[in-house]
């Protein structure tokens, strides 16, 4: 199976300096890609998504009237002296 990206063909260099494969199987690999210009990616990386803002949820509870807060301001009437 041949090497298909830039990317790929560099890790297998990288696997053949560690030992972890052998010089046939990297000569092996890079055979099957030929002389074609590889892609650095055969995927590339999607670019990250922005964070969407929750939205804000109405409360539950209706909202009082006018002037039920303005009977609530004033209260009681004091005494003055």
């Amino acid at each position: 199976m041949p090497i298909k990206s830039k990317a790929q063909c560099r890790k297998f260099a990288e696997l053949l300096v560690e030992g972890k494969i052998t010089p046939e199987t990297f000569e092996e690999w890079n055979r099957g890609a030929g002389s074609a210009e590889l892609p650095e990616r055969l995927h590339p990386k999607r670019p990250k998504r922005k964070v969407k803002s929750k939205r804000k949820t109405k409360s539950k509870r209706p909202p009082k009237s006018k002037t039920a807060r303005a009977k609530k301001r004033s209260g009681p009437a004091r005494k003055r002296r």
